[in-house]
């Protein structure tokens, strides 16, 4: 069965930066739109950023414009979460996953129920 791999969480303090990797053993990213999550204490899972195949447009939610930055590499067949300027409210455990009815992300929010092969997620603190 498939099941996506995050990594790269961890401590940083507000203001820091952290990457996230999003692995996928026995599965091949490219073809599908892939997302990022985060689901933060006692809050619901909400849609990060998306990033379609082929051409790699992405979408990301307006709190984290500007400071998150999505990107894939086929060739290594992971995708990556950049999170710059980190604030307490990015706390959260984030998790990637495939949307296997779309290869391009729709315009607004990702819709996590047309997304599988969720992980375990990777957990990231921000606090000082």
């Amino acid at each position: 069965q498939v099941q996506f791999v995050e990594s790269g969480g961890g401590l940083v303090q507000p203001g820091g930066s952290l990457r996230l990797s999003c692995l996928a053993p026995g599965f091949t990213l490219d073809g599908y739109a892939i997302g990022w999550f985060r689901q933060g204490p006692g809050k619901e899972r909400e849609a990060v950023s998306c990033i379609s195949s082929g051409d790699g447009s992405t979408t990301s939610t307006d709190s984290v414009k500007d400071r998150f930055t999505i990107s894939r590499d086929n060739a290594k067949n992971t995708v990556y979460l950049q999170m710059n300027s980190l604030k307490p409210e990015d706390t959260a455990v984030y998790y990637c996953a495939a949307n296997l009815m779309r290869s391009r992300c729709r315009e607004g929010r990702p819709l996590a129920h047309e997304y599988a092969y969720w992980g375990q997620g990777t957990q990231v603190t921000v606090s000082s």
